[in-house]
């Protein structure tokens, strides 16, 4: 299930972890491995992110922000529950997509369900959102759905469609926020704006695409809502 490099990671991570006398190996620690992992590398390095400045703001991190075993105890490295989810939300993803082996590239997709951790936080400061991770993993390429035009704006060919979100009086408002501004680059205050909108008429159109980038996104707007356990409901249309 696990690909044989991940595992050499994986394993690797926990050694450095204990040779540092680390008490947790956390979130940061696996980014960490997964720099010299070569899928997940070759993954980062599509997505135009720096590994050595990511590197370097991971090791300082790791050295100053996690708690160590005294000289004097023997050094027992645990996961944190952080750690564990991105393992396991890598494998479920993994497996409900119908694939055999879970690769260093999964799992650093599913760093980015830790949204409050400072991996995250690393990886956007290179500028890699979780969507390019995951368009690279499905194409092969990095590609960020392209607007065409203002999210209000009538399509401008046949071709183009509206992205629109509805109302399904399940998905909470932070959740659903957070889309907004992830998948749709909007700012926190055009996020809450739309937010609102969405809940006052039911429905919010969310940008224009052409064909092919509105369906990508589509599907991975909704990927992310059922991986998080939401119904949201997500769709592109065309023009009348």
């Amino acid at each position: 299930m696990i690909a044989q490099e991940l595992e050499v990671s994986l394993h690797m991570s926990f050694v450095e972890a204990r040779q540092k006398r680390h008490e947790f190996i956390t979130v940061e620690h696996l980014l960490l491995a997964l720099l010299d992992n070569p899928a997940a590398a070759q993954v980062l390095r599509a997505c135009g992110a720096n590994l050595d400045g990511l590197r370097n703001d991971l090791v300082q991190h790791t050295t100053e922000r996690t708690p160590t075993v005294a000289a004097d105890r023997e050094v027992d490295t645990q996961p944190t529950l952080g750690f564990q989810r991105v393992i396991q939300r890598a494998i479920l993803h993994v497996q409900s997509s119908g694939k055999k082996e879970v690769t260093g590239a999964n799992v650093l997709a599913a760093i980015f369900g830790e949204k409050d951790s400072h991996a995250v936080y690393f990886l956007q400061k290179q500028g890699v959102a979780r969507l390019n991770v995951i368009t690279y993993l499905s194409h092969g390429v990095v590609k960020a759905p392209r607007a065409v035009a203002s999210r209000k704006s009538e399509p401008v060919s046949a071709s183009d469609v509206q992205v629109v979100i509805r109302n399904d009086d399940s998905t909470p408002m932070e959740f659903l926020a957070r889309v907004l501004q992830e998948f749709f680059a909007m700012s926190r205050e055009d996020a809450a704006e739309t937010m609102l909108e969405i809940y006052r008429t039911g429905s919010a159109i969310c940008g224009l695409y052409s064909l092919e980038d509105g369906e990508v996104l589509v599907d991975q707007v909704l990927s992310y809502a059922r991986e998080n356990g939401y119904p949201l409901n997500c769709s592109a249309v065309g023009p009348n």
